[in-house]
């Protein structure tokens, strides 16, 4: 497991890019064959990826845990962003198809993944944050689930959000997860921005375009960076800072949450003129 510790906003302020990406950037996600993890210090948050092929992949515990199990204290969401695939939670096995989620609880010893077809495998996104309370593991078809439509074309921002893991939903000790939809045509996610200093959060960005780029807005509203993003690539948002982006072209991105709130709703927001 890697770990990743963040900068906090005085040191922000001086980063070049490379540092940049460095601290707020996972760019070596879903590899074929691979599960990866990667322990952030903010929130304790844990962000990881499995790809089974020709064998299912178990989720292992880590050193840096001091857990025997992974889910001894903590609580996972999971997202299919790729082939049909399986989740196995102890002995029970639960069916993802693409943009499939499945909330496993606190105290589930066995964890594993496995892909349908090897050629075109199951690509599970994960996000972990610790958990004092247990609920159960809930599979969620995001077919059924109503959706959200925010925006419009004349801002270039017409979008539609689907919530997994929420206060309404399927329930959790503090994740909140959901992924949303640009339509063709729309580009800019997040905006108007806002920050929330009750939770950090996870962005994963996936159906990029090949060659094409999404540019994501970070830092206090006074004095913000970027950093550009290419497809299945996650940056980390600190409780300080603004997290928006604009693409080349339309995509989707997964966003997750964890801290001291649990409403979708609650966020400080900030007015587009006032960005420095």
């Amino acid at each position: 497991m890697k770990i990743l510790q963040m900068a906090d906003v005085i040191r922000y302020k001086t980063m070049t890019t490379d540092e940049l990406r460095e601290t707020f950037l996972l760019s070596d996600l879903f590899r074929r064959g691979e599960l990866s993890l990667t322990y952030v210090d903010l929130d304790r948050t844990v962000i990881g990826s499995a790809v089974p092929t020709a064998a299912p992949l178990v989720l292992p515990t880590d050193d840096a845990l001091k857990a025997s199990y992974f889910t001894e204290r903590r609580e996972l969401g999971i997202l299919n962003i790729g082939g049909p695939g399986t989740v196995t939670v102890n002995e029970t096995t639960y069916d993802l198809d693409n943009l499939d989620g499945l909330y496993v609880g606190r105290g589930n010893e066995h964890v594993s993944f496995a892909s349908a077809d090897a050629a075109r495998p199951a690509e599970f996104y994960l996000l972990s944050y610790p958990a004092h309370a247990v609920y159960p593991t809930s599979l969620i078809r995001s077919q059924q689930l109503d959706r959200v439509k925010l925006g419009a074309p004349e801002t270039a921002n017409a979008r539609e959000i689907t919530k997994l893991i929420h206060l309404e939903g399927v329930r959790s000790c503090q994740l909140v997860m959901g992924f949303t939809q640009l339509h063709t045509g729309s580009v800019w996610n997040t905006m108007p921005p806002h920050t929330h200093m009750r939770r950090s959060e996870v962005y994963l960005y996936f159906n990029i375009a090949e060659g094409e780029r999404v540019v994501h807005l970070m830092g206090p509203a006074q004095e913000t960076r970027h950093i550009v993003i290419a497809d299945k690539q996650v940056v980390v948002s600190p409780g300080w800072s603004i997290h928006a982006g604009v693409g080349t072209r339309n995509y989707t991105f997964c966003w997750g949450m964890g801290g001291e709130s649990q409403v979708y709703s609650d966020m400080d927001a900030l007015a587009v003129a006032d960005l420095l």
